[in-house]
């Protein structure tokens, strides 16, 4: 079948919940230097400022603003023992050893879809790969051994610039087309649930205008429980504001996807 388009996919929040990992982590990690643990809320507000991709960094954020807000008489901790303390509630073990031995919070990750999903996409004409700002372990643990990939296409932590920093997407989108980006190629879509996702195809665009570029959002999973859908409606609105293209009422959406017409 010809090819009609490529989707290349965050990770977190689009193909698994991190709810119960990457965010409790997060959240964790703050309660441990600050003495006060960040709710779904305070996290979503500051993901929507579109400049905290890396949840290291916004953990050392979260503490600095906690201590600042509430005049407390503590030191604002070195970065590398912000990573290693949310490493350690992350992995509960080494990343760099096989994920037997962990039993931090990424035993806890919920798949939102399954290799049948890339399949159909792929039946379809659509190419696809990753584009992540997790590390590589955790990346390749959920791709390769939770979802049943064989050696995905994926950029992730360290591989390039963090998002919004179009680098890492337009390098990926080169090498799975083969050939130079620009009017003759197939759109290229970028799935992502945070403003950060929608701004790299923004930049993108900007470096490369003549290549069709389409940003899709998708609100995290926590927010599709009925009782958080205010909380929804506003992200997407967020999401929408921000230059998103199309919101995906559900990542199975893109199975029938035509991003011709988008």
């Amino acid at each position: 079948m010809k090819n009609i388009g490529l989707i290349l996919f965050d990770i977190d929040g689009v193909i698994r919940s991190v709810e119960n990992s990457y965010r409790l982590s997060l959240k964790k990690t703050v309660y441990k230097f600050s003495g006060w643990e960040p709710n779904y809320i305070d996290i979503d507000n500051a993901k929507n400022e579109g400049i905290w991709n890396n949840d290291w960094d916004l953990s050392l954020e979260l503490i600095k603003r906690c201590i600042k807000r509430d005049n407390l008489k503590l030191k604002i901790p070195p970065r590398e023992k912000i990573v290693k303390c949310f490493e350690k509630f992350y992995f509960g073990g080494d990343p760099n050893k096989d994920s037997k031995y962990w039993s931090g919070f990424i035993t806890n990750e919920e798949l939102l879809v399954d290799k049948k999903f890339f399949d159909s996409l792929q039946s379809n004409g659509i190419i696809w790969g990753f584009v992540s700002g997790a590390e590589s372990a955790s990346a390749k643990f959920v791709l390769e051994k939770r979802v049943g990939l064989k050696s995905p296409p994926l950029v992730s932590m360290g591989d390039a610039p963090d998002k919004p920093n179009p680098k890492g997407f337009i390098e990926l989108s080169k090498k799975l087309l083969g050939n130079k980006l620009g009017p003759s190629n197939i759109p290229i879509a970028y799935v992502g649930d945070t403003i950060a996702d929608i701004n790299t195809v923004i930049n993108a665009r900007k470096e490369i205008p003549s290549q069709k570029f389409i940003s899709i959002g998708i609100a995290p999973p926590h927010l599709h429980l009925d009782s958080r859908l205010i909380e929804r409606n506003s992200y997407e609105t967020n999401l929408r504001n921000a230059g998103a293209d199309l919101i995906l009422n559900s990542i199975n959406d893109l199975k029938t996807i035509n991003l011709d017409l988008l």
